[in-house]
């Protein structure tokens, strides 16, 4: 897929939790490329003297009739709190689209084809799941959400996931939904589905892959290691894999075949 170095318009900078910024940006002078869900960009951050590489941030969400794309971004460092201080109408120099997304149905839903999906994402690693429920919705599936957070508290979106599937809730604390990690939900004991996919914290997808292996479910995992340049040439980012070696998550991945790594699952 064709990359792009374009200068975005912000549009829109919303913030739906003190840790962190919703951006929305947009081309002013053309439609934007073609993405897919799990996939992300590599974004310049102007005005940090401390920030001398772009950050990698994952895809969020496409809004293909108001032309935008989105960004939720953790406000971790110098660099991701600088992206925090944009406004509407300041622009944002992005690399994009980048890496390989999830493997999704790309054609409409029929009877035969219909596929239980199941969508797992923790923290922050929940943003890509909404653009491929998206994608999925589109289709005419009904995606399942089973997103967990340490309490209530960091629990964000929740109401833009519900627009395209059905949203299960776990925390820590027991503020929210049950009790617990993703994979001691009940809802993966009384029901059954044919793929998952998972972004989050590493120990959470190490979980996931670990049940995903358990009942025989294929089940993908989007990989966040730490990112310098997202084309494969200072590898930051690699990833011993099961039959090609170590190779560079930006470029093979971010999202990965369970059965490709060497996890001890």
């Amino acid at each position: 897929m064709k990359k792009y170095i374009l200068d975005l318009t912000v549009t829109a900078v919303e913030r739906p939790h003190e840790r962190y910024v919703l951006l929305k940006l947009t081309d002013k002078n053309a439609p934007l490329p073609d993405m897919v869900p799990g996939q992300f960009a590599q974004i310049r951050v102007d005005g940090s003297p401390t920030t001398f590489l772009r950050r990698p941030i994952s895809i969020h969400f496409v809004d293909v009739e108001k032309n935008e794309i989105w960004f939720l971004v953790q406000l971790v460092g110098d660099g991701t709190r600088q992206l925090g201080k944009l406004h509407v109408g300041d622009q944002l120099n992005v690399v994009f689209p980048l890496g390989n997304g999830f493997t999704l149905p790309i054609v409409p839903c029929t009877p035969s084809s219909a596929e239980r999906i199941l969508l797992v994402g923790g923290g922050v690693g929940a943003a890509p799941l909404l653009y491929a429920g998206a994608w999925l919705s589109k289709l005419g599936y009904r995606p399942t959400f089973l997103i967990g957070a340490r309490s209530k508290g960091d629990l964000l979106q929740l109401p833009l996931f519900e627009q395209y599937g059905e949203v299960y809730v776990t925390t820590e604390d027991a503020s929210y939904g049950e009790k617990g990690f993703v994979t001691q939900h009940s809802l993966l004991q009384r029901e059954k589905f044919t793929r998952i996919a998972t972004c989050g914290p590493k120990p959470m997808m190490v979980s996931v892959a670990r049940y995903a292996r358990q009942v025989g479910i294929p089940c993908e995992v989007s990989l966040e290691n730490k990112m310098a340049c997202g084309v494969g040439a200072c590898l930051c980012c690699v990833e011993d894999t099961a039959e090609h070696g170590h190779v560079c998550v930006c470029t093979e991945g971010p999202v990965f075949n369970i059965n490709d790594l060497k996890w001890q699952i």
